[in-house]
């Protein structure tokens, strides 16, 4: 009878769901609370449960579930914890995912760093996309295999039981005490991983950091899916779909935009195509330079999610270190890089660059030749011989439109790869995918990053082709757009407010083609010692966001975000993109993201009464 009741709930739910449940990929920052995400959303729709209050407007006063799409959002967290209270579980303890890899591999993962024994059951065939000699060797994770006819053939094991299950059906689940994970696969909507038992609640958090960086939550479109199947307990049958013209599309799309030959590879998201690119080198090192250790050349300010990455994958691996490359400010990145390539030849390691440019949040662009000049130099190691060539790892998603790789172009004939988050410009912040294209030097190096996206279960998935493959064509002309509002309100800000530090491209370089829509400002401060002029410009920044979003709330938003169809976008990078970077690293300054459509002219006004009552 109760669990009559809550499908009946869901059921109104998803007939007056708020449209931003289905639509948007970035939430806003001032309705969410990090430490009690996906908590705090769910507290807050059970009381609406218990009253019986499926009104949209009651829905919409729900607090942000998670601060990206690609953790979670509501769609994913009310499918969770309809399962779990079908299972009599806590809804922690239920997480979906959008691939059916990543699961495994968290636990994996955290039973490594653990020293614990691991392993997998399964029935029937092994999900074909699990290649275990691949997992064991490039990605260092040690378990046992065993195939079972049923499952209670499963007996005890001296460390964590995996099972997976292959099933359409949504929530059924077999908890079995012998089994600690339960991971059941669904055809082309995802994964639901259950966490058995209150002893292995404490990898809960382990599996949501995974899914934070390595992957993303069952896409809101899928989650959908799984919902009404949950509800009307019927078995998945594929939508009819135009994935296969919708992908040719995109990959012509992205050649076109990028200038590039070879096929370029999508991804679920923009760290989903950075953990492929990351393993796919890591892949190539182990069999070309073997035994040689590997660095990851990382800037330590960079984008949270890039640097923490990075760091996840060294942790696992004995041979793979990060290596702190400064770039912004008073560093010079193509110094910082030739003096670090110096270091690593000498050791006759293999080196691997990650770098943004423009950097963020200081939107620098380095000298591109003497940039290129140092990517190409022969190098020597200690013993005199000719040191691995590095390649260079450019995110690019702050200027997708400009050409570093075709053929003639400034890092055409070095090891270059470039790739972009999907959530900004590629889709105009209607999905997450994201994208890698290489030049004609890393044919071979694409072939294994290829080889990890699908091993991985990370291709971008059949709704989120439809989406790039509609956007990506006007994407050139939307840049082109929202650069010149940009341009315009940082010359605004110039003169209504001159004391500040506006970090932005120059005219010159915007003549080059980076035209990014995107600043950081920083804002003047007063006070006695550091201590109170920080404290000060702290207090400045959340004021002019809070205005901006206060009285310009239908376009302006506390979002993190850039690319954006419409509006503009306010974060605290320190707060947000940069959340697990080292302290001393933030930068606690505000970004600024516009959009080709918005009002300009309302946007400076409320700039102007901000400035007025400094």
């Amino acid at each position: 009878m109760e669990d009559n009741k809550m499908l009946n709930y869901i059921k109104e739910v998803l007939e007056n769901m708020p449209t931003g449940w289905l639509s948007t990929t970035t939430h806003r920052l001032d309705i969410y609370d990090e430490k009690l995400a996906k908590t705090q959303f769910l507290e807050q729709f059970e009381n609406l449960f218990n009253e019986n209050n499926s009104e949209s407007s009651a829905l919409s006063e729900l607090p942000t579930a998670y601060d990206y799409i690609r953790l979670g959002h509501p769609l994913s967290c009310v499918l969770e914890w309809g399962i779990a209270n079908l299972n009599n579980l806590k809804p922690n303890n239920v997480i979906s995912f959008s691939s059916k890899t990543v699961p495994i591999l968290a636990i994996l993962r955290k039973n490594l760093l653990d020293n614990k024994n691991t392993q997998i059951i399964y029935t029937g065939e092994l999900p074909a996309f699990f290649d275990a000699e691949i997992v064991k060797i490039i990605y260092g994770y040690k378990f046992e295999l065993k195939n079972v006819e049923k499952v209670e053939e499963i007996s005890a094991f001296n460390g964590s039981t995996i099972f997976i299950s292959q099933q359409d059906e949504i929530g059924a689940i077999d908890l079995n005490p012998n089994i600690d994970f339960y991971i059941s696969l669904h055809s082309q909507i995802g994964s639901v991983l259950v966490v058995n038992g209150e002893q292995n609640e404490s990898y809960i958090p382990d599996i949501q950091h995974v899914r934070r960086r390595e992957t993303i939550a069952m896409t809101p479109a899928n989650s959908l899916v799984a919902l009404k199947l949950l509800i009307d307990k019927s078995s998945f049958e594929p939508e009819k779909s135009n994935v296969g013209t919708n992908k040719t599309s995109v990959l012509d799309s992205i050649k076109e935009i990028t200038g590039t030959n070879i096929t370029p590879l999508v991804a679920s998201s923009g760290l989903s195509i950075q953990y492929a690119i990351m393993m796919g080198l890591i892949h190539d090192a182990l069999e070309n330079h073997k035994g040689k250790d590997i660095k990851f050349i990382v800037p330590p300010n960079c984008y949270g999610g890039t640097n923490d990455q990075a760091r996840r994958v060294a942790a696992c691996l004995d041979n793979v270190e990060v290596v702190d490359l400064p770039v912004d400010g008073d560093n010079d990145m193509v110094q910082s890089i030739e003096t670090i390539l110096d270091k690593i030849s000498h050791q006759d390691a293999v080196p691997y660059i990650i770098a943004e440019i423009p950097t963020n949040p200081r939107v620098e662009v380095p000298d591109l030749i003497k940039l290129k000049e140092v990517l190409s130099k022969v190098r020597k190691t200690a013993t005199g011989e000719i040191a691995i060539a590095p390649v260079f790892i450019l995110d690019q998603t702050f200027c997708p439109n400009l050409h570093f790789l075709g053929e003639g172009e400034i890092l055409s004939t070095v090891r270059t790869l470039s790739y972009a988050s999907g959530s900004k410009f590629p889709s105009g912040g209607q999905c997450t995918a994201g994208y890698v294209v290489g030049n004609q030097k890393t044919e071979g190096l694409m072939e294994k990053i290829e080889k990890h996206l699908l091993l991985c279960d990370n291709e971008a998935t059949a709704f989120q082709y439809e989406i790039l493959a509609k956007q990506l064509p006007s994407m050139n002309q939307r840049i082109k757009e929202a650069h010149k509002n940009t341009r315009e309100f940082v010359n605004f800000i110039h003169e209504a407010l001159p004391e500040a530090k506006i970090n932005f491209v120059s005219e010159e370089l915007a003549e080059q083609g980076f035209t990014p829509s995107v600043f950081s400002l920083d804002l003047p401060t007063q006070g006695n010692t550091d201590e109170e002029k920080e404290a000060y410009k702290r207090a400045l920044n959340l004021k002019l966001i809070n205005l901006m979003i206060t009285e310009i709330p239908h376009e302006s938003k506390f979002c993190v975000s850039y690319g954006q169809l419409n509006g503009s976008y306010w974060t605290i990078p320190a707060t947000s993109t940069q959340g697990t970077t080292k302290e001393g690293d933030k930068d606690y300054i505000v970004r600024v993201s516009l959009s080709p459509n918005m009002d300009l002219e309302l946007h400076k006004k409320v700039f102007l009464n901000f400035v007025e009552n400094i």
